[in-house]
Protein backbone atom coordinates (compact mmCIF):
# COMPACT_ATOMS: atom_id res chain seq x y z
CA UNK A 1 0.00 0.00 0.00
CA UNK A 2 1.35 3.27 -0.74
CA UNK A 3 2.29 5.68 1.69
CA UNK A 4 0.02 8.34 2.59
CA UNK A 5 1.51 10.58 5.33
CA UNK A 6 4.83 10.27 8.05
CA UNK A 7 4.88 8.10 10.93
CA UNK A 8 2.83 9.63 14.01
CA UNK A 9 4.94 11.19 16.58
CA UNK A 10 4.44 10.63 19.68
CA UNK A 11 3.81 13.73 22.08
CA UNK A 12 6.93 15.11 24.23
CA UNK A 13 5.55 15.67 27.91
CA UNK A 14 5.02 12.45 29.85
CA UNK A 15 6.14 9.13 30.59
CA UNK A 16 7.51 7.61 27.26
CA UNK A 17 5.15 4.18 26.66
CA UNK A 18 6.48 1.22 25.67
CA UNK A 19 5.43 0.35 22.11
CA UNK A 20 7.53 -2.59 22.01
CA UNK A 21 5.87 -6.26 20.71
CA UNK A 22 2.35 -7.10 19.28
CA UNK A 23 0.24 -5.16 22.37
CA UNK A 24 1.98 -1.52 21.47
CA UNK A 25 -1.79 -0.17 22.61
CA UNK A 26 -2.56 -2.65 25.93
CA UNK A 27 -5.83 -0.74 26.53
CA UNK A 28 -7.02 -1.86 23.21
CA UNK A 29 -5.94 -5.40 23.46
CA UNK A 30 -7.64 -5.33 27.09
CA UNK A 31 -10.98 -3.91 25.89
CA UNK A 32 -11.28 -6.98 22.96
CA UNK A 33 -11.90 -9.19 26.21
CA UNK A 34 -14.88 -6.69 27.90
CA UNK A 35 -16.34 -6.44 24.05
CA UNK A 36 -16.09 -10.39 23.55
CA UNK A 37 -17.34 -10.85 27.41
CA UNK A 38 -20.65 -9.13 26.39
CA UNK A 39 -21.19 -11.01 23.33
CA UNK A 40 -20.93 -14.38 25.42
CA UNK A 41 -23.19 -12.77 28.25
CA UNK A 42 -25.90 -12.06 24.93
CA UNK A 43 -26.07 -15.18 24.31
CA UNK A 44 -26.29 -17.42 27.87
CA UNK A 45 -29.01 -15.05 28.30
CA UNK A 46 -30.74 -15.68 25.63
CA UNK A 47 -30.21 -19.22 24.51
CA UNK A 48 -29.46 -20.33 28.51
CA UNK A 49 -31.55 -18.33 30.33
CA UNK A 50 -31.30 -14.78 31.96
CA UNK A 51 -30.30 -13.56 35.02
CA UNK A 52 -31.38 -10.49 37.05
CA UNK A 53 -29.65 -7.15 36.39
CA UNK A 54 -26.81 -8.92 34.31
CA UNK A 55 -29.06 -10.17 31.34
CA UNK A 56 -30.89 -6.72 31.48
CA UNK A 57 -27.91 -4.62 30.91
CA UNK A 58 -26.56 -7.13 28.11
CA UNK A 59 -29.78 -8.31 26.27
CA UNK A 60 -28.29 -6.36 23.62
CA UNK A 61 -24.48 -7.70 24.08
CA UNK A 62 -24.30 -8.23 20.37
CA UNK A 63 -22.93 -4.77 20.09
CA UNK A 64 -19.57 -5.74 21.25
CA UNK A 65 -19.64 -7.08 17.46
CA UNK A 66 -20.09 -3.66 16.60
CA UNK A 67 -17.31 -2.48 19.28
CA UNK A 68 -14.61 -5.29 16.56
CA UNK A 69 -15.50 -3.72 13.41
CA UNK A 70 -14.50 -0.18 15.27
CA UNK A 71 -11.75 -1.27 16.35
CA UNK A 72 -10.71 -3.43 13.53
CA UNK A 73 -11.08 -0.24 11.24
CA UNK A 74 -8.62 2.12 13.89
CA UNK A 75 -5.99 -0.50 14.64
CA UNK A 76 -5.42 -1.38 10.71
CA UNK A 77 -5.36 1.91 9.72
CA UNK A 78 -2.53 3.17 13.21
CA UNK A 79 -0.79 0.47 12.42
CA UNK A 80 -0.56 0.49 8.36
CA UNK A 81 -0.38 4.32 7.95
CA UNK A 82 3.14 5.50 6.48
CA UNK A 83 3.70 2.23 5.69
CA UNK A 84 4.98 1.04 1.94
CA UNK A 85 3.54 -2.94 2.46
CA UNK A 86 1.57 -3.71 -0.70
CA UNK A 87 -1.46 -5.40 -0.53
CA UNK A 88 -1.18 -8.88 -1.21
CA UNK A 89 1.16 -8.85 1.76
CA UNK A 90 -1.27 -7.15 3.79
CA UNK A 91 -4.32 -9.71 2.77
CA UNK A 92 -2.29 -12.31 3.33
CA UNK A 93 -1.38 -11.21 7.12
CA UNK A 94 -4.97 -10.57 7.45
CA UNK A 95 -6.08 -14.24 5.57
CA UNK A 96 -2.97 -16.12 8.76
CA UNK A 97 -4.30 -14.23 11.23
CA UNK A 98 -8.46 -15.23 11.25
CA UNK A 99 -8.63 -18.05 8.87
CA UNK A 100 -6.72 -20.98 10.74
CA UNK A 101 -8.84 -20.86 13.98
CA UNK A 102 -12.18 -20.10 11.49
CA UNK A 103 -11.25 -23.40 10.05
CA UNK A 104 -10.23 -25.39 13.32
CA UNK A 105 -13.47 -23.46 14.90
CA UNK A 106 -15.64 -24.80 12.24
CA UNK A 107 -14.94 -28.51 12.52
CA UNK A 108 -15.65 -27.99 16.26
CA UNK A 109 -19.06 -26.44 15.53
CA UNK A 110 -20.17 -29.10 12.56
CA UNK A 111 -18.66 -31.45 15.24
CA UNK A 112 -21.06 -29.83 17.56
CA UNK A 113 -23.92 -29.77 15.42
CA UNK A 114 -23.08 -34.05 14.21
CA UNK A 115 -23.06 -34.92 17.84
CA UNK A 116 -26.34 -33.39 19.03
CA UNK A 117 -28.32 -34.71 15.31
CA UNK A 118 -28.37 -31.71 13.97
CA UNK A 119 -27.96 -31.24 9.89
CA UNK A 120 -25.30 -29.37 8.55
CA UNK A 121 -25.23 -28.50 4.74
CA UNK A 122 -22.34 -28.79 2.84
CA UNK A 123 -23.00 -25.46 1.26
CA UNK A 124 -23.08 -23.55 4.65
CA UNK A 125 -19.83 -25.13 5.00
CA UNK A 126 -18.36 -24.05 2.18
CA UNK A 127 -19.67 -20.28 2.54
CA UNK A 128 -18.42 -20.23 6.02
CA UNK A 129 -15.05 -21.09 5.09
CA UNK A 130 -14.82 -19.08 1.87
CA UNK A 131 -15.74 -16.28 4.00
CA UNK A 132 -18.81 -15.44 1.82
CA UNK A 133 -21.73 -16.93 4.28
CA UNK A 134 -22.66 -13.00 5.51
CA UNK A 135 -23.43 -11.77 1.49
CA UNK A 136 -27.14 -13.08 1.38
CA UNK A 137 -30.14 -13.53 3.69
CA UNK A 138 -30.09 -16.86 3.51
CA UNK A 139 -30.43 -18.24 7.44
CA UNK A 140 -28.55 -21.36 6.69
CA UNK A 141 -25.66 -19.76 5.32
CA UNK A 142 -25.48 -17.64 8.55
CA UNK A 143 -25.91 -20.41 11.05
CA UNK A 144 -24.54 -23.55 9.21
CA UNK A 145 -20.94 -24.24 9.86
CA UNK A 146 -19.91 -22.01 12.83
CA UNK A 147 -22.91 -19.27 13.75
CA UNK A 148 -20.11 -16.61 15.33
CA UNK A 149 -18.22 -16.60 11.60
CA UNK A 150 -20.46 -14.37 10.17
CA UNK A 151 -18.56 -11.61 11.28
CA UNK A 152 -15.41 -12.88 9.65
CA UNK A 153 -16.92 -12.47 6.00
CA UNK A 154 -17.97 -8.79 6.88
CA UNK A 155 -14.24 -8.22 8.27
CA UNK A 156 -12.53 -10.19 5.22
CA UNK A 157 -14.62 -7.25 2.97
CA UNK A 158 -13.40 -5.02 5.22
CA UNK A 159 -9.41 -6.16 4.23
CA UNK A 160 -10.65 -6.04 0.27
CA UNK A 161 -11.25 -2.45 1.52
CA UNK A 162 -8.70 -1.46 3.68
CA UNK A 163 -5.95 -0.88 0.89
CA UNK A 164 -8.44 1.00 -1.04
CA UNK A 165 -9.63 3.87 1.94
CA UNK A 166 -6.02 4.62 2.80
CA UNK A 167 -5.67 5.58 -0.90
CA UNK A 168 -8.53 7.83 -0.15
CA UNK A 169 -7.60 11.92 -0.76
CA UNK A 170 -10.05 12.52 2.15
CA UNK A 171 -8.35 11.26 4.59
CA UNK A 172 -5.27 12.91 3.72
CA UNK A 173 -6.25 16.10 5.99
CA UNK A 174 -7.59 16.86 9.63
CA UNK A 175 -10.35 18.32 7.67
CA UNK A 176 -11.24 15.34 5.17
CA UNK A 177 -10.89 13.01 8.42
CA UNK A 178 -13.63 14.34 10.15
CA UNK A 179 -15.57 14.67 7.20
CA UNK A 180 -15.17 11.01 6.58
CA UNK A 181 -15.89 10.57 10.57
CA UNK A 182 -19.10 12.53 10.00
CA UNK A 183 -20.39 11.21 6.76
CA UNK A 184 -19.62 7.45 8.40
CA UNK A 185 -21.77 8.62 11.55
CA UNK A 186 -24.08 9.68 9.26
CA UNK A 187 -24.54 6.31 7.11
CA UNK A 188 -24.88 4.67 10.33
CA UNK A 189 -28.04 6.55 11.26
CA UNK A 190 -29.59 6.65 7.68
CA UNK A 191 -28.58 2.48 7.95
CA UNK A 192 -31.05 2.28 10.95
CA UNK A 193 -33.47 4.28 9.66
CA UNK A 194 -33.84 2.58 6.43
CA UNK A 195 -35.34 -0.25 8.64
CA UNK A 196 -38.77 1.36 7.82
CA UNK A 197 -38.74 0.55 4.57
CA UNK A 198 -37.88 -3.02 4.51
CA UNK A 199 -41.05 -4.90 5.64
CA UNK A 200 -39.66 -8.42 5.96
CA UNK A 201 -38.25 -9.29 8.94
CA UNK A 202 -35.43 -11.47 7.85
CA UNK A 203 -34.40 -9.60 5.31
CA UNK A 204 -34.20 -6.75 7.16
CA UNK A 205 -32.26 -8.33 10.37
CA UNK A 206 -29.83 -9.53 7.22
CA UNK A 207 -29.60 -6.44 5.80
CA UNK A 208 -28.94 -4.33 9.07
CA UNK A 209 -27.01 -6.75 10.73
CA UNK A 210 -24.95 -8.71 8.64
CA UNK A 211 -24.92 -7.13 5.27
CA UNK A 212 -20.98 -6.14 4.89
CA UNK A 213 -21.70 -3.66 3.06
CA UNK A 214 -24.00 -1.89 5.90
CA UNK A 215 -21.85 -2.77 7.81
CA UNK A 216 -18.82 -0.65 6.05
CA UNK A 217 -19.25 2.59 7.97
CA UNK A 218 -18.27 1.35 11.47
CA UNK A 219 -14.82 0.18 10.10
CA UNK A 220 -14.46 3.27 7.92
CA UNK A 221 -14.99 4.96 11.11
CA UNK A 222 -12.48 3.38 12.73
CA UNK A 223 -10.10 4.19 10.01
CA UNK A 224 -10.76 7.63 10.34
CA UNK A 225 -10.19 7.56 14.08
CA UNK A 226 -7.03 5.25 13.89
CA UNK A 227 -5.41 8.04 11.11
CA UNK A 228 -6.21 10.76 13.33
CA UNK A 229 -4.64 9.39 16.53
CA UNK A 230 -1.65 8.21 14.25
CA UNK A 231 -1.42 12.00 13.38
CA UNK A 232 -1.62 13.19 16.97
CA UNK A 233 -5.17 13.80 17.47
CA UNK A 234 -6.29 14.49 21.32
CA UNK A 235 -10.12 12.97 21.60
CA UNK A 236 -12.21 14.99 23.65
CA UNK A 237 -12.70 12.71 26.52
CA UNK A 238 -10.85 10.78 28.87
CA UNK A 239 -11.32 6.70 28.67
CA UNK A 240 -13.08 7.14 32.34
CA UNK A 241 -15.83 9.27 30.68
CA UNK A 242 -15.85 7.14 27.45
CA UNK A 243 -16.71 4.12 29.53
CA UNK A 244 -19.58 5.58 31.31
CA UNK A 245 -21.12 6.75 27.90
CA UNK A 246 -21.16 3.29 26.48
CA UNK A 247 -22.72 1.80 29.84
CA UNK A 248 -24.78 4.81 29.89
CA UNK A 249 -26.34 3.83 25.97
CA UNK A 250 -26.35 0.47 27.28
CA UNK A 251 -28.77 0.84 30.12
CA UNK A 252 -30.74 3.43 27.73
CA UNK A 253 -31.51 0.30 25.94
CA UNK A 254 -33.36 -1.37 28.96
CA UNK A 255 -36.20 0.69 29.26
CA UNK A 256 -36.49 0.85 25.21
CA UNK A 257 -36.60 -3.14 25.10
CA UNK A 258 -39.73 -3.13 27.23
CA UNK A 259 -41.33 -0.79 25.10
CA UNK A 260 -40.98 -1.81 21.68
CA UNK A 261 -40.52 -5.15 20.52
CA UNK A 262 -37.57 -6.70 18.89
CA UNK A 263 -39.65 -7.29 15.90
CA UNK A 264 -39.66 -4.06 15.01
CA UNK A 265 -37.84 -1.88 13.33
CA UNK A 266 -37.31 0.98 15.46
CA UNK A 267 -36.76 -1.22 18.33
CA UNK A 268 -33.22 -1.70 20.20
CA UNK A 269 -32.15 -4.52 18.85
CA UNK A 270 -31.04 -2.91 15.39
CA UNK A 271 -30.57 0.38 17.13
CA UNK A 272 -27.63 -1.15 19.32
CA UNK A 273 -25.51 -2.57 16.88
CA UNK A 274 -25.76 0.77 14.49
CA UNK A 275 -26.03 3.50 16.94
CA UNK A 276 -23.23 2.28 19.16
CA UNK A 277 -20.68 2.45 16.54
CA UNK A 278 -19.67 6.77 17.42
CA UNK A 279 -19.24 5.65 20.96
CA UNK A 280 -17.38 2.56 20.16
CA UNK A 281 -14.97 5.41 18.13
CA UNK A 282 -14.64 7.52 21.29
CA UNK A 283 -13.98 4.59 23.99
CA UNK A 284 -11.20 3.03 20.82
CA UNK A 285 -9.60 6.55 20.47
CA UNK A 286 -9.33 7.62 24.41
CA UNK A 287 -7.93 4.25 25.38
CA UNK A 288 -5.14 4.48 22.80
CA UNK A 289 -4.14 7.93 23.44
CA UNK A 290 -3.65 7.04 26.92
CA UNK A 291 -1.54 4.58 26.25
CA UNK A 292 0.48 6.44 23.93
CA UNK A 293 0.75 8.82 26.57
CA UNK A 294 2.05 6.55 29.41
CA UNK A 295 -1.49 6.91 30.87
CA UNK A 296 -2.69 4.14 33.16
CA UNK A 297 -6.26 3.03 32.30
CA UNK A 298 -6.76 -0.01 34.11
CA UNK A 299 -7.81 -1.78 30.71
CA UNK A 300 -3.86 -2.79 29.73
CA UNK A 301 -2.46 -4.77 33.11
CA UNK A 302 -1.02 -8.30 32.51
CA UNK A 303 -3.95 -10.61 32.85
CA UNK A 304 -6.30 -7.52 30.56
CA UNK A 305 -3.77 -8.53 27.85
CA UNK A 306 -4.05 -12.23 28.04
CA UNK A 307 -7.53 -12.45 28.08
CA UNK A 308 -7.43 -10.22 25.47
CA UNK A 309 -5.27 -12.22 23.15
CA UNK A 310 -7.86 -15.24 23.99
CA UNK A 311 -11.17 -13.15 23.03
CA UNK A 312 -10.85 -14.00 18.99
CA UNK A 313 -10.99 -17.78 20.29
CA UNK A 314 -13.57 -16.84 23.04
CA UNK A 315 -15.61 -15.71 20.34
CA UNK A 316 -15.68 -17.95 17.89
CA UNK A 317 -15.88 -21.09 20.27
CA UNK A 318 -18.59 -20.07 22.56
CA UNK A 319 -21.47 -20.29 21.54
CA UNK A 320 -20.75 -24.17 20.24
CA UNK A 321 -20.04 -24.78 23.77
CA UNK A 322 -23.34 -23.14 24.82
CA UNK A 323 -25.35 -25.46 21.79
CA UNK A 324 -23.44 -28.80 22.82
CA UNK A 325 -24.78 -28.02 26.63
CA UNK A 326 -28.44 -26.86 26.09
CA UNK A 327 -28.74 -29.27 23.47
CA UNK A 328 -27.76 -32.04 25.41
CA UNK A 329 -29.15 -31.56 29.16
CA UNK A 330 -31.97 -28.30 28.18
CA UNK A 331 -32.51 -25.08 29.46
CA UNK A 332 -32.00 -24.67 33.30
CA UNK A 333 -34.75 -23.97 35.11
CA UNK A 334 -34.53 -21.40 38.23
CA UNK A 335 -32.03 -19.33 39.26
CA UNK A 336 -29.32 -21.48 40.42
CA UNK A 337 -29.23 -23.83 37.76
CA UNK A 338 -29.13 -21.24 35.60
CA UNK A 339 -26.27 -19.56 37.34
CA UNK A 340 -24.83 -22.33 37.43
CA UNK A 341 -25.24 -23.48 33.82
CA UNK A 342 -23.28 -19.81 33.13
CA UNK A 343 -20.29 -20.37 35.40
CA UNK A 344 -19.54 -23.63 33.66
CA UNK A 345 -20.19 -22.33 30.22
CA UNK A 346 -17.90 -19.58 30.86
CA UNK A 347 -15.31 -21.02 32.29
CA UNK A 348 -15.12 -23.92 29.84
CA UNK A 349 -15.18 -22.19 26.94
CA UNK A 350 -12.84 -19.89 28.09
CA UNK A 351 -10.46 -22.49 29.15
CA UNK A 352 -11.25 -24.53 25.35
CA UNK A 353 -9.85 -20.32 23.96
CA UNK A 354 -6.94 -19.94 25.72
CA UNK A 355 -5.52 -23.77 24.54
CA UNK A 356 -7.16 -22.34 20.82
CA UNK A 357 -5.52 -19.57 21.31
CA UNK A 358 -1.38 -20.90 21.95
CA UNK A 359 -2.09 -24.41 20.18
CA UNK A 360 -3.90 -23.42 17.33
CA UNK A 361 -4.68 -19.35 16.49
CA UNK A 362 -1.07 -17.74 17.11
CA UNK A 363 1.24 -20.65 15.94
CA UNK A 364 -0.52 -21.57 12.75
CA UNK A 365 -0.18 -17.41 12.17
CA UNK A 366 3.52 -17.09 12.59
CA UNK A 367 4.02 -20.09 10.40
CA UNK A 368 1.83 -18.67 7.64
CA UNK A 369 3.24 -15.09 7.58
CA UNK A 370 6.90 -16.76 7.51
CA UNK A 371 5.32 -18.68 4.88
CA UNK A 372 3.98 -15.67 2.28
CA UNK A 373 5.27 -12.63 0.94
CA UNK A 374 6.97 -10.05 3.06
CA UNK A 375 7.18 -6.55 2.41
CA UNK A 376 11.04 -4.84 1.21
CA UNK A 377 10.06 -1.30 2.59
CA UNK A 378 9.79 -0.32 6.59
CA UNK A 379 8.10 -2.00 9.38
CA UNK A 380 4.66 -1.17 10.62
CA UNK A 381 4.03 -0.06 14.39
CA UNK A 382 2.69 -3.73 15.37
CA UNK A 383 -1.03 -4.52 16.14
CA UNK A 384 -3.13 -4.97 19.03
CA UNK A 385 -5.63 -7.67 16.50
Amino acid sequence: MPRTTRPARLPAHGPAPDLSGRDRLPSLTGLRFWAALVVVLYHLSRQAGALPWISDATWYGRSGVTFFFVLSGFVLAWTYDGQRVPAKVFLWRRFARIWPLLAVTTALSVAAYAALGTRVSPRSVAATLLLANAWLPDPDLLRGGNPAAWSLSDEAWFYLLFPLLLALPWLRSARGRAGVAVAACAAVLAVWLCGAVIADPVVRSWALGYFPVTRTPQFLLGVAAGLAVARGWRPPVRPGAAVALVVAWHLVLVPWSRAVPDALWYSPYQASQLLSAPLFALLVVAAARADLEGRRTGLGGRWAIRLGHWSFAWYLVHEIVIRLWIGTYGRPVGLTATAGVWLLVLAASLAVSAAAYHWVEHPLERRLRKAGPRPTGPRTRGSVS
